[in-house]
């Protein structure tokens, strides 16, 4: 096991001693998610995760990769006193904790910048791995060739906008947020978050 696999591992232990610490029944009607019986059931990007004192596993009964493993267990943990609903969207950078510079410059090399490079003259391919991935057409109005809604958790979605390049201009994507997403997860589990969009898109491209 690499330096990097042990840290990890650690860090995985812990989020799973603070959640047996957790009460899920006094938490799920907050978080939009399922209790049963031990262990507490949260889709994530429309994927069944189950999480309780013995572990975070799929519906298979794998363990997800790390990522995925701190984002679920951050939104157990990090679950506010009361609901927020604000389900206007907002840039990654306009949320309040989000000032610092790594976590931006994080979130665009992960996010937007990859969407970018694998979809740019590719308008179709990127509709047709929004839809594997999840994506539905959000009917309102903005000015972009696509605009894509993800639902990441129960309380937090995400907003792909995408105008593809053309003779004048190069081709330009933004990822929002729903306001009330900064009261489920910290900065950087958010950018986490986008990141697992961008990497779902280009394997479902592949």
């Amino acid at each position: 096991m690499t330096q990097k696999s042990e840290i990890f591992e650690e860090n995985y232990k812990k989020y799973l001693a603070q959640i047996t610490a957790t009460n899920f029944s006094s938490i799920n009607d907050t978080l939009g998610a399922e209790v049963d019986g031990d262990q507490m059931i949260i889709p994530f990007f429309n994927q069944k995760y189950l999480i309780s004192k013995e572990g975070i596993v799929d519906e298979s009964g794998e363990r997800p990769e790390y990522m995925i493993c701190v984002i679920l267990s951050k939104y157990i943990l990090l679950c506010p006193d009361m609901p927020h609903c604000n389900t206007e969207w907002a840039a990654f950078r306009d949320f309040n904790r989000t000032s610092h510079f790594t976590n931006i410059n994080f979130f665009v090399s992960d996010t937007e910048k990859p969407i970018v490079k694998n979809f740019s003259g590719n308008l179709d391919d990127l509709r047709k791995a929004s839809v594997i991935s999840g994506g539905y057409i959000n009917n309102k109005s903005f000015s972009y060739d696509l605009v894509m809604q993800f639902d990441a958790l129960p309380k937090i979605s995400l907003l792909l906008l995408f105008n593809d390049k053309d003779e004048e201009f190069s081709a330009e994507c933004s990822v929002l947020f729903q306001k009330q997403a900064e009261h489920y997860l910290d900065p950087e589990s958010l950018a986490m978050t986008s990141a697992l969009l961008s990497k779902k898109l280009i394997d479902s491209k592949k």
